[in-house]
């Protein structure tokens, strides 16, 4: 494990990176980019806001249960179970999709009932191919309740 705290300028330059997301760290606050190998996580303040998925900064579920940023998919019930255990996303158990989700985009995965996050994914298609598609994935699972990033249980 590998602790680097970032420099008001590098904190300018994550700034910039982490924008799209409705956020900004000042230079008062306390950013870590820890490494543990095979995943990179943002700490500001000690809160595990960011992480790194091929070479992508995106917000943890963590960031998205304060301040939901992000395009998303809502599950049906029945799929929860599934989405916290890690599972991609299939298409049958999505029943509303925001507009506008490009393929390769990472997205939020929230439950019909509470609309809160479940995980964070990558979209496999466009919202408007996943409106069209019936059956199969639609969303590469990245990081849910209960992973590493959400436990920061850390080998």
């Amino acid at each position: 494990m590998k602790k680097t705290r970032l420099r008001k300028s590098d904190i300018r330059e994550l700034n910039e990176k982490i924008a799209c997301y409705n956020f900004q760290a000042n230079k008062k606050d306390n950013v870590e980019i820890v490494d543990y190998g095979n995943l990179i996580i943002i700490f500001v303040n000690s809160k595990p806001l960011f992480f790194y998925h091929n070479e992508r900064i995106i917000p943890t579920l963590k960031f998205l249960l304060e301040n939901m940023a992000m395009k998303k998919v809502v599950v049906d019930m029945g799929a929860v179970k599934f989405v916290i255990s890690g599972a991609d996303i299939m298409r049958p158990g999505i029943v509303e999709i925001d507009e506008g989700i490009e393929e390769d985009e990472p997205i939020a995965v929230v439950d019909v009932n509470n609309k809160k996050p479940l995980s964070v994914g990558i979209a496999m298609f466009s919202s408007e191919e996943m409106s069209e598609k019936e059956s199969g994935k639609a969303v590469k699972n990245i990081h849910y309740i209960g992973d590493k990033i959400w436990n920061q249980e850390f080998s």
